[in-house]
């Protein structure tokens, strides 16, 4: 791998499910599948075999159709977990095990009753009985973001030796802030021995709305995988979007990082996904959001007219929107207006422009947004509605 590529591991159909009433069905998880494996995310979690038969039959079946990504399943430091997904993923081209523990204090303490040392035993088992299935494995430091970096570097190095290719470090609970999570990083990458072995993973979660900025961080920092999800779906507040950290990475080329997805497919993915999930994605969201490419204020709408990269750091074609959008409200201006009148048919000249714009605050001060059918009837009523049409 290029040390300039970032790996994109998407869990839209593990993590990304955990949000309450999400549950999808095997056929509408492998339509997922086939989608991601098109997009070119690198390595798709096809879901946790062990949780439950149908998750177990999803995994199976996500893990025969798919051709390119590597198809990963998580578990639990526990060998019928391991044991259950080295079954679920047989048929892969590319399977990969997920395995791993809380390592936090509290993890420990409240979670596992246990402490540091047995930790550290238990991951360095899990790993190896891990490796007897599959030599791609993945460990996970669950909490990651809230331990002690000095002990999450002593876990990491276990992992490595018992022969992980991947080291995920969750910020579980969305704690960390961007500069902390990113010198998280740099501490692994400088400190655990045999790092070179190992590929570092970025999980952020947005407790905290950070995920995103704490992912970029981290590969700012020396981590070469993102784990992320579509629309930034997942338990609690959600994952880290793949959209986002896609397009940031793509906007600001001198980060010299890049991935492999075919971002034109972004916006009909983040579709296919809200539909099928029955989530509404809210539409000031970044990137795949119904506003995402939206204007309505004059200052704005008259400049992206005039040039869309005034207010436009994204091309919308490059995220699958056809065009930006000039939404007509009461703080649209005569550019706007123009606008959208000559897209329904009407080529008004200033003076017609005048006439109707005066007609048009009136009626837009009763709307919440001016469709078409409206432009029309605003046109019709005015008394140089004749002249208009005969032009």
């Amino acid at each position: 791998m290029s040390n300039t590529n970032v790996q994109i591991f998407d869990t839209t159909l593990r993590d990304g499910e955990q949000v309450p009433g999400c549950k999808l069905n095997t056929e509408q998880k492998i339509i997922i599948a086939e989608q991601l494996d098109l997009l070119g995310v690198d390595i798709i979690e096809a879901g946790f075999p062990v949780s439950s038969p149908g998750d177990f039959k999803s995994v199976e079946a996500i893990s025969k159709i798919v051709k390119n990504a590597t198809v990963c399943g998580l578990t639990r430091s526990v060998e019928n977990d391991i044991k259950v997904a080295a079954e679920a993923l047989k048929y892969a081209k590319t399977p990969r095990i997920h395995t791993g523990i809380g390592t936090s204090d509290s993890h420990i303490k409240f979670k596992f009753n246990s402490n540091r040392d047995a930790i550290l035993d238990r991951a360095f088992k899990a790993v190896s009985y891990a490796k007897t299935f599959v030599e791609d494995v993945e460990f996970y430091a669950e909490d990651a973001g809230r331990t002690d970096n000095d002990y999450l570097a002593r876990v990491c190095e276990a992992a490595i030796k018992a022969g992980a290719t991947v080291l995920n470090i969750p910020d579980t609970t969305g704690y960390c802030l961007p500069h902390e999570y990113g010198a998280k990083i740099k501490y692994l990458k400088e400190n655990v021995k045999g790092i070179e072995r190992a590929i570092l993973s970025c999980h952020c979660h947005n407790d905290l709305g950070l995920a995103t900025a704490n992912s970029i961080e981290g590969v700012i920092n020396g981590a070469r995988q993102i784990e992320c999800t579509i629309n930034g779906i997942g338990e609690r507040a959600g994952n880290t979007a793949l959209e986002e950290v896609v397009m940031i990475l793509k906007q600001h080329p001198y980060l010299n990082l890049d991935t492999n997805i075919k971002t034109e497919m972004l916006y009909g993915l983040s579709q296919l996904v809200s539909d099928s999930m029955g989530i509404y994605t809210q539409p000031n969201k970044a990137i795949v959001g119904a506003n995402a490419f939206a204007h309505s204020s004059g200052i704005h709408q008259d400049g992206v007219i005039k040039n869309r990269e005034t207010y436009e750091i994204i091309d919308p074609k490059d995220v699958g929107v056809t065009e930006s959008a000039i939404v007509l409200t009461a703080r649209s201006g005569r550019a706007a207006l123009a606008y959208r009148a000559k897209n329904v048919g009407y080529e008004l000249t200033k003076l017609q422009l005048d006439e109707i714009y005066v007609n048009f605050l009136d009626y837009a001060d009763k709307k919440k947004e001016v469709n078409d059918d409206d432009i029309h009837i605003i046109v019709e009523n005015s008394r140089l509605y004749k002249e208009i049409i005969s032009a």
